[in-house]
């Protein structure tokens, strides 16, 4: 568990981030959970691009961008929180 989400699988991972299929245990729905590696933790610089990333993305409407659905800091941890798009590995895993 990350806050109210449950992690199902790993979706991916890259240069800002592992991606997780998880569940909202709140609203009862997918998202995807976007976690800043915990060595990235006490990196200014990855911290503000993480933040800047969902910031970002969360002032875009379009039906091809993922919506950021909310963004939180726990201890070393920083992550994002984003809908799961089903015409991607959400719906298949």
């Amino acid at each position: 568990m990350l806050g109210p989400y449950e992690l199902l699988s790993p979706l991916g991972a890259g240069g800002m981030g592992e991606v997780y299929r998880a569940r909202d245990t709140r609203l009862n729905r997918e998202a995807a959970i976007k976690i800043l590696p915990v060595s990235f933790a006490n990196d200014a610089d990855r911290l503000l691009r993480f933040e800047q990333e969902a910031r970002a993305t969360s002032a875009l409407n379009n039906a091809n961008i993922l919506t950021v659905y909310d963004m939180a800091r726990k201890k070393a941890c920083l992550s994002s929180s984003l809908s799961c798009s089903k015409a991607k590995n959400c719906a298949s895993s």
